[in-house]
């Protein structure tokens, strides 16, 4: 009767084992037919009831049924191993006479690379770099800057004012209020960044666009210093000397101030404003007027890359056409 049940396990064992089509299969299929609670352990408890003369041959023919199917396997479990390792080779395997894919590589945007190449100027200068949040109060924006509470700028139409009564910042001035509030001087900071105005966009005017400041605040700084800072910028940034003139203009949060021209290619191009940092900005950050000086200026961003670009429209900056950005 044993007989006939261990022949039977072992041919219904190499047939499992010889279907198995994975690893995992062929360990369930160990562990049901040689665990300690598997099918040839079930088989030989039937022993105890033999006689002890059959007891030693269905011994040994249950270690041939043992032995055998250890045997296939061992032998399946090298088959599948393989056939595991030629199938990770297969899809691993590089085609190196294959042409290549052409990935088509990035460009930097003209705004990007102008902010990049002025900062790059300005910290070469010892300039820090300094930012801060778009969204801003009244005073930051205008109060600290020295803005009267009737100056036009405060106006529905030139500022985005938000429901809960803070606003987009009109300037990036607003940084220089926030790191003097909370540096001491001397201090030498350049602030990039977005800027909102309520204003009809149009070949040269956008409501979103980008600027960059820079201050200066130590003791005995002059309207010299800001003029041998704004012509070494301007050189650095044009790749040439030009020509650079200064004329007198208004600003709230400087006096003097001054516009600056540049002579491009025979025009003049108004490029920027500059000036002495008031006494009242320096007063209402905490800072002594009659010990420190303050030189500032600030410029636009995309006014600066359509002139080194010669690009005719700033809506071209904003609308994301490949056929534009692709030639820088």
């Amino acid at each position: 009767m044993l007989e006939t049940q261990l022949a039977a396990l072992r041919e219904e064992a190499i047939t499992a084992i010889t279907a198995a089509d994975a690893l995992e299969q062929l360990e369930q299929l160990r562990v049901n037919y040689l665990g300690k609670k598997g099918q040839l352990s079930q088989v030989l408890r039937g022993m105890g009831k033999l006689s002890p003369e059959e007891r030693p041959s269905i011994g040994a023919l249950a270690n041939v049924v043992k032995e055998a199917i250890q045997e296939n396997l061992e032998k399946k479990r090298k088959d599948l191993q393989e056939a595991q390792i030629q199938a990770q080779l297969a899809v691993e395997t590089l085609d190196v006479t294959m042409p290549g894919v052409y990935n088509h590589q990035g460009r930097f945007h003209p705004i990007n690379s102008t902010i990049d190449r002025a900062l790059d100027i300005f910290v070469g200068l010892g300039y820090t770099v300094a930012t801060g949040p778009e969204m801003e109060t009244d005073y930051y924006n205008f109060e600290a800057l020295n803005f009267l509470p009737d100056h036009p700028a405060r106006d529905m139409q030139d500022t985005l004012y938000l429901p809960d009564g803070n606003l987009l910042r009109t300037h990036t001035s607003t940084v220089q209020i926030r790191y003097m509030a909370e540096n001491e001087p001397p201090i030498r900071i350049v602030a990039p960044g977005r800027v909102y105005r309520r204003d009809t966009v149009d070949s040269t005017h956008s409501a979103v666009f980008h600027q960059i400041e820079f201050l200066a605040v130590d003791e005995g700084l002059t309207f010299t210093d800001l003029k041998g800072t704004v012509k070494v910028f301007l050189q650095e940034m044009f790749g040439e000397e030009l020509p650079v003139r200064f004329r007198a203009s208004y600003f709230p949060f400087t006096e003097p101030s001054a516009e600056v021209d540049v002579q491009w290619k025979g025009k003049w191009l108004e490029v920027m404003g500059c000036g002495m940092v008031d006494p009242n900005v320096l007063k209402a950050v905490g800072y002594d007027p009659e010990v420190y000086t303050g030189i500032a200026a600030g410029l636009g961003v995309e006014r600066f890359a359509l002139v080194m670009h010669e690009i005719d429209d700033i809506r071209r900056l904003f609308n994301s056409d490949l056929r534009f950005l692709r030639q820088f």
